[in-house]
């Protein structure tokens, strides 16, 4: 029983130190699209969920879970990082929650969590009124009005006029491909492809 738990302890060793396999814009795009392939109603409850790798009920979810879901499918687990990161430095993060520690079953939902930690571990990019500053695989926060946040994943495929690129969101009606970049006040403006 012991050398199993000596070989398990090596194995997680070994695996520590093997580099992630890079994740590239055009495979964030393609996992975000394929996001608007489902249905999934909105809702916003507070579930507890298994950690790492927990996930709402497929067929539920906000704006956030469609980023958390793209992310998933190339292997990156924005639940347990941000959980990480938070456990490492929760005062870098808002504390208008409430809470007095992390907790993994809600914080990676949260848009302006995911802003701090996309700073803290991306690219925080500038924020312009010009469609073209926006590339394929960049993350893009909005204020929906009294001061509801949102986010969504920019994609390469462009508007009619091709001023802008579409965007893959959640915002009420399950995840859409849509032209929306401008459309509320944009927050933020992020680049997270780690590996």
């Amino acid at each position: 029983m012991r050398s199993i738990a000596v070989v398990a302890a090596l194995a997680a060793v070994v695996l520590s130190t093997v580099p992630a396999l890079a994740v590239t814009a055009d495979q964030f795009v393609a996992a975000a699209l394929e996001r608007t392939r489902h249905k999934v109603a909105y809702d916003p409850a507070y579930r507890t969920i298994a950690y790492p790798m927990g996930d709402v009920p497929a067929a539920t979810g906000v704006c956030t879970d469609e980023v958390i879901r793209a992310y998933r499918a190339l292997g990156i687990d924005l639940q347990q990082r941000v959980h990480e990161d938070m456990k490492a430095s929760f005062r870098s993060y808002p504390r208008h929650w409430g809470l007095s520690r992390p907790d993994p079953n809600i914080d990676h939902r949260r848009v302006p969590n995911l802003q701090v930690f996309f700073t803290r571990h991306g690219k925080s990019l500038a924020v312009t009124a010009r469609g073209s500053d926006y590339a394929p695989g960049d993350l893009v926060t909005w204020d929906l009005g009294g001061n509801v946040p949102h986010v969504g994943i920019v994609t390469g495929r462009r508007s009619a006029d091709g001023a802008r690129p579409l965007i893959v969101h959640n915002i009420g009606a399950g995840p859409r491909l849509e032209d929306m970049l401008f459309d509320y006040r944009i927050t933020g403006h992020y680049r997270y492809l780690p590996g």
